[in-house]
């Protein structure tokens, strides 16, 4: 398998598909790079380099007990892009990856990077808080972090059933096959790792990272997102980043990648072509 090892040790597992302008992804909790399958299949064949990265703790990468954090997230990220030399990147974020990419440019700047695309991402800051209080309140991710300790693949289950892909909603065409595949990604990530990262996702505030965009960035979103409520996410994100676009998909799932992946796919590239 393709690696890297990061300055404390850490094994971050990556696929690296076709040839051209390069687009990196960074996928969701407790989810591995295969979440970005559809897309990187999809864009690898109209002529672009696609990567993918297995975060720390989660899919093929290591599992260690320190670091599982968004700063040490967007060090591993930066650690990827030096070792393979990736120059003029398009960043892609998803969910938690979204926090990722959006605390890589606050932290390591754009000179690797040419566009960046935020899809059902956390930002800025999920958590309600007397700045921020349209978030869901911290009990909600408590119970969270309980439901993981309890029964860390039932919960899998129940999210991939239900509000991940708005399966619980009337009329949805349900796949057991997204089920399983969310399910099966969830459990070969670690336990700690993925334990620590409901906080991460949850708690940071990524409102200065995104006021140091300074590439063209497009927000894609769901209006009806039952794990990013898009109130206190993309609507604020696009109102932070210079001259964001912000395209929202009616009806849109958390999941875009999968739900709606044809249209993903194509907004992804008429993106990447503007």
């Amino acid at each position: 398998m393709s690696s890297i090892t990061t300055p404390d040790g850490t094994q971050i597992y990556y696929k690296d598909w076709g040839s051209g302008p390069v687009v990196v992804f960074s996928h969701g909790w407790p989810l591995s790079s295969d979440a970005w399958e559809s897309q990187m299949l999809f864009l690898a064949s109209h002529g672009y380099r696609c990567i993918g990265h297995d975060r720390r703790g989660h899919g093929r990468s290591s599992q260690p007990w320190h670091g599982n954090e968004m700063d040490t997230y967007a060090d591993d990220l930066a650690a990827l892009l030096d070792t393979l030399d990736v120059k003029e990147a398009t960043l892609v974020g998803h969910s938690t990856g979204g926090g990722e990419v959006t605390r890589y440019i606050g932290r390591h700047g754009t000179a690797r990077v040419a566009k960046a695309v935020l899809v059902g991402a956390v930002p800025p800051v999920m958590v309600k808080t007397e700045a921020n209080p349209g978030g869901l309140p911290l009990e909600f991710f408590d119970g969270l972090r309980a439901a993981h300790l309890a029964d860390r693949s039932q919960l899998y289950k129940d999210l991939a059933s239900g509000p991940f892909f708005g399966f619980n909603r009337p009329g949805a065409k349900v796949s057991q096959g997204m089920i399983d595949s969310f399910w099966m990604q969830g459990v070969m990530a670690g336990a700690k790792n993925t334990y620590d990262c409901i906080k991460a996702f949850s708690e940071t505030d990524f409102t200065e990272d995104l006021k140091k965009f300074d590439v063209p960035t497009l927000i894609v979103h769901g209006d009806d997102d039952q794990i990013v409520p898009i109130g206190a996410s993309a609507m604020i994100s696009s109102k932070l980043v210079p001259n964001a676009i912000l395209k929202i998909y009616p009806g849109g799932s958390h999941s875009l990648g999968d739900t709606s992946k044809d249209q993903l796919n194509e907004d992804l590239l008429a993106f990447l072509q503007s």
